[in-house]
């Protein structure tokens, strides 16, 4: 893969450099602001960019205002916001346009490199990643519309994996659930919130979306 990194941490910066190109990836810039960021893209896509929420000069959310001009820009390129924090309102407004090829980390729950470098792999071929601490705040959040009320205990689960990218194998995994129960639940989530079949059959993402506009 062909990387871009923004994070205003020199060691983290340097850190995450030489952790991917000692895997065999190439780190096309690495710079500390979502200025320059934006800057190199004109000279040098790379397939996903790694970026800070919180970066100079504020630093407020610099990094997420990068990350949703990416997607105006570059939309073929994938983007991982790496964060400190749980930022819920910034991972809506990052999600709800168009959540393929979108990541959300929290960076003190990274603990294996492995799975680090498959999540970049997974945005950068259209998936979505989501933290599952991220997904559970905004889970958590009150005020949702009728529909997202009215799911299960046990839909909401499924409905949140889903959210994190999980294929219905990952569900079944996670929740010791058969097959058939997962697709039950799934086809349960799509009914109440009012997602018909359609030709592409794009109603999984649809049901993330509306999840996540609403938290």
């Amino acid at each position: 893969m062909r990387i871009s990194i923004a994070e205003d941490s020199a060691l983290l910066r340097a850190g995450l450099t030489e952790l991917l190109t000692g895997r065999g990836h190439q780190v096309v810039a690495a710079v500390d602001n979502a200025e320059d960021l934006l800057a190199s893209m004109a000279t040098d896509v790379p397939d996903v960019v790694i970026l800070d929420n919180r970066m100079p000069p504020t630093p407020t959310n610099e990094g997420i205002r990068a990350a949703l001009a990416l997607r105006t820009t570059h939309p073929g390129v994938g983007v991982l916001v790496l964060s400190q924090y749980v930022e819920t309102r910034y991972a809506s407004q990052l999600f709800a346009g168009q959540p393929s090829g979108t990541g959300y980390l929290l960076k003190d729950r990274v603990a294996d490199v492995g799975s680090f470098i498959e999540a970049l792999a997974r945005i950068a071929a259209g998936e979505t990643v989501l933290d599952p601490e991220v997904v559970r705040q905004l889970m958590s959040v009150s005020n949702r519309p009728a529909g997202l009320q009215m799911l299960t205990p046990r839909e909401q689960s499924v409905l949140e994996l889903m959210a994190q990218g999980r294929t219905n194998a990952g569900i079944c995994a996670e929740l010791f659930l058969s097959a058939g129960a997962v697709e039950k639940n799934i086809t349960a989530i799509f009914s109440k919130l009012g997602l018909e079949p359609s030709g592409g059959d794009h109603r999984r993402v649809l049901a993330v979306l509306k999840y996540l506009e609403h938290a």
